[in-house]
């Protein structure tokens, strides 16, 4: 029987079954397609040694601990990264708590600390400019001799181009989903872009108007482009349903509402209260608007109904991970 996937969180003893496995280390928010060139190699080397295949990342993102005052929008939070690495076929994700303690380790004491006691590392993948220990003294050159040393094998994976020859990174997919570009996001992700919150109580204004909404309340620091989207809603059961979704604040019927998520979901009426469910963007209609007066609202929410209904019709999966996601 396959064993489940394993999240483990803080600085949880690894079961032993996990051990000796191949690891493959770095932030990887966002999961995009650079990470999983990364990723890859250490699923394809598990297979070859029969050995388990973890990632080790670390949380909070080092960013927020070095610059606190500076928001940083996290493409992936932990549980959706996990959920991310399971599809992959990775069978444990280890959360390094990031702290300026941890930060402060050398870069002997990460290899010894982590790789070999708490891991027991039996191969490492990584990207070519990894860098880690305190003042990041640790690079490629040192992980190598650190492996020989110890008796682990390593692997450094080159950077990963997309089609235009640029490199992929999560500070690219951020602008573009800063700008509402869900579309060109999803092709350096590799997958639609995806949120998962738990759906909670509103103003049931929607109902009203014919149109009932999935609410969700997510980071303060989540900063995709405020506007109408063409979305797939996961339920905790499993089932897609297609939508339409608003991200914003509402200016027509709140002055001053924080950001909110609001999913009304095609030919649908049970109770969604409660469900940790997940939304997956697949193209951006227009910007929000404030219109005057409720029968203005209704009309354009009909317009942006059917543009997301043809939207969603001709959708077909970008890759294996983006199938499992979202279809």
């Amino acid at each position: 029987m396959e064993q489940a996937f394993r999240h483990i969180k803080g600085n949880a003893a690894l079961e032993a079954a996990l051990r000796g496995g191949v690891v493959a280390i770095g932030n990887f928010d966002g999961v995009h397609r650079g990470h999983q060139s990364v990723l890859e190699r250490a699923l394809e080397e598990a297979r070859r040694r029969d050995a388990p295949a973890l990632a080790l990342t670390f949380e909070p993102h080092p960013r927020t601990v070095f610059r606190p005052e500076v928001p940083l929008f996290v493409l992936t939070p932990p549980p959706m990264k996990a959920k991310l690495l399971a599809e992959l076929g990775f069978q444990a994700m280890v959360e390094q708590p990031f702290t300026r303690e941890f930060a402060s380790l050398s870069a002997e004491s990460f290899v010894t600390d982590v790789l070999e006691a708490r891991l027991g590392v039996s191969h490492a993948v990584t990207g070519f400019d990894f860098h880690f220990g305190k003042n990041r003294q640790g690079g490629p050159a040192f992980l190598m001799e650190s492996g020989e040393r110890h008796g682990f094998g390593v692997t450094l994976v080159d950077a990963f181009r997309d089609e235009a020859a640029e490199v992929v990174s999560s500070s690219r997919i951020r602008e573009l989903l800063m700008a509402g570009d869900v579309v060109r996001a999803a092709g350096l992700l590799g997958y639609r872009f995806t949120v998962q919150a738990e759906v909670t109580g509103g103003k049931k204004l929607g109902r009203t108007l014919g149109y009932p909404t999935a609410n969700m309340s997510l980071s303060a620091d989540f900063a995709l482009a405020h506007g109408i989207y063409a979305v797939r809603f996961r339920r905790q059961d499993g089932t897609l349903h297609d939508g339409v979704a608003s991200f914003g604040r509402r200016p027509t019927v709140d002055e001053s509402g924080s950001p909110l998520l609001e999913t009304f979901l095609f030919d649908f009426s049970d109770d969604l209260y409660g469900e940790i469910a997940s939304v997956s963007f697949f193209g951006f209609l227009r910007g929000e608007e404030k219109f005057d007066g409720l029968d203005a609202l209704v009309a354009q929410m009909k317009r942006d109904e059917a543009e997301a209904r043809a939207v969603l019709a001709g959708v077909r999966p970008l890759s294996e991970l983006d199938a499992r996601m979202t279809f």
